[in-house]
């Protein structure tokens, strides 16, 4: 293993982790952007899905121009364009101008992400063994430290746009500092275009795979504090259900490569759906507070290693067309978590919250029976690739 495949891998890190301190950054202002704005809740609202359409346009661009220049290029330009991004909401006085920032960070934010992804699957060829859920581990501890970060300049008083233009100029320089490292990539020599093949239907099967698994994480983020709260828990008490959630997922990622290693990518999105449903089904079912901590934290657990193996198997189906597969995959995730709200809410008005959580649970159930799309092509990362994976010429 060569010493630039090492240095690729912590600069895949420092992005994953710069991604998740740029979004966290952007979610712990949203109240005090909203108050500069002069909009309601339900204008924000509509202003997210701005967000989300810009994310998944940014997906959808970011992907075949990074099969075509490389992660080298693309990760550190989209990173620049997320950083940069960032500083507009903390500018917007009105409904129009936070809708059109909000565009923006989202372009920024799927290029970002999609790209990031694409790289961090060359990196694993080249190590050639499961490394993606850790890259997803340290996107999850950007975002805690941009909780810290953000918790902390507001408590100096600083407005969102001092606090987020700080953060634009911090994101630039890590983008900087780590884009050398990446590795040197691009299609093949005489490879066709991504975007004149027609989409194999493994991609489109992992795609929605990602959505129902993504549906199901969005569902924990917007609703599991509620849930708690229906159980006559405490505000304190009922933070502690996303927390523990977050934390469950963390460090199921942490975990997630060494497991894929040992038991493959199948066992883990199978047994960690599985586990997932049982979790929220717990959780959902369960007349005190306690019992239901645990559970969101189960299902947190359990979803742990299932988008990065989501990821990674689209990311190794073509070597050629890495980007366009994720950003298929993560485009339709993307919705699918979007759509958590829009699902639940709902339902809400004819049952019980905790009921409509038997929909996610099963979804869960449908993931782990449809696990064997994620088992590897014959031949991929059966061993630690020279060459053009580990950075060196060919």
């Amino acid at each position: 293993m060569t010493g630039s495949l090492r240095a690729a891998r912590l600069a895949t890190f420092a992005f994953f982790a710069l991604n998740g301190f740029l979004l966290g950054m952007w979610i712990v202002h949203i109240p005090a952007i909203e108050h500069r704005a002069g909009i309601d809740h339900a204008t924000l609202g509509r202003l997210l899905l701005v967000l989300g359409a810009g994310a998944v346009a940014g997906m959808r661009i970011a992907g075949p121009l990074t099969d075509r220049a490389g992660g080298r290029v693309i990760v550190p330009l989209s990173a620049v364009l997320c950083a940069a991004a960032l500083v507009l909401p903390g500018l917007a006085t009105d409904a129009w101008t936070l809708g059109a920032a909000l565009l923006v960070l989202g372009l920024g934010n799927g290029a970002l992400d999609v790209a990031m992804n694409a790289h961090a699957v060359q990196v694993e060829r080249g190590y050639g063994r499961p490394v993606m859920s850790a890259f997803h581990a340290t996107f999850s501890i950007g975002g805690v430290l941009a909780a810290l970060t953000g918790a902390r300049t507001l408590s100096w008083g600083w407005s969102p746009a001092a606090a987020l233009g700080a953060a634009t100029v911090l994101g630039a320089a890590v983008a900087a500092a780590a884009a050398p490292a990446l590795l040197r990539s691009g299609r093949a020599p005489g490879a066709a275009s991504p975007a004149r093949r027609r989409t194999p239907r493994r991609i489109w099967g992992l795609a929605v795979l990602a959505l129902m698994v993504m549906l199901c994480e969005g569902v924990a983020n917007d609703w599991s504090v509620l849930h708690l709260r229906e159980l006559d828990a405490s505000p304190g008490t009922a933070a502690l259900a996303y927390g523990a959630f977050s934390a469950a997922m963390t460090a199921g990622r942490l975990l997630a490569d060494r497991v894929a290693a040992r038991t493959g990518p199948v066992a883990v999105l199978r047994n960690g759906a599985a586990l997932a449903a049982l979790g929220l089904a717990g959780a959902a079912l369960s007349p005190w507070a306690t019992p239901a901590l645990i559970g969101w934290a189960v299902f947190g657990a359990g979803l742990s290693g299932c988008v990065p193996q989501l990821f990674s198997a689209a990311g190794h189906h073509d070597r050629d067309a890495a980007g366009a597969n994720v950003s298929r995959v993560a485009g339709l995730g993307y919705l699918g978590m979007l759509a958590g709200p829009a699902v639940i809410g709902p339902l809400t008005q004819v049952m019980p919250l905790g009921l409509t959580f038997f929909l996610p649970v099963a979804l869960c159930a449908a993931a782990a029976s449809a696990a064997g799309l994620v088992r590897p092509r014959p031949g991929v990362r059966a061993r630690p690739a020279a060459g053009r994976e580990s950075g060196v010429s060919a």
